[in-house]
């Protein structure tokens, strides 16, 4: 009975040339996802209270911002 912890991070596309693609950055806890990082949005979004003040933190890091975009062009 302890508690889950996990990040999915995946990109989407359906183009030959990758001009379509989506990086997606999810943080999970007990199953359930409480941040994301979608790079259609360009920022953190949070889905649970822990997950609305961790966004807002992240997303005033421009270092931290800039980096998670940049993962797009590396992957």
């Amino acid at each position: 009975n302890g508690y889950y912890y996990s990040r999915w991070t995946t990109c989407f596309f359906s183009s030959r040339d990758f001009s379509d693609m989506v990086f997606v950055d999810n943080y999970i806890f007990n199953k359930d996802v409480f941040i994301q990082f979608n790079s259609t949005v360009g920022e953190y979004v949070g889905y649970t209270e822990l997950g609305v003040h961790n966004a807002e933190i992240f997303n005033k890091d421009t270092n931290f911002l800039q980096q998670e975009r940049a993962e797009l062009e590396r992957v």
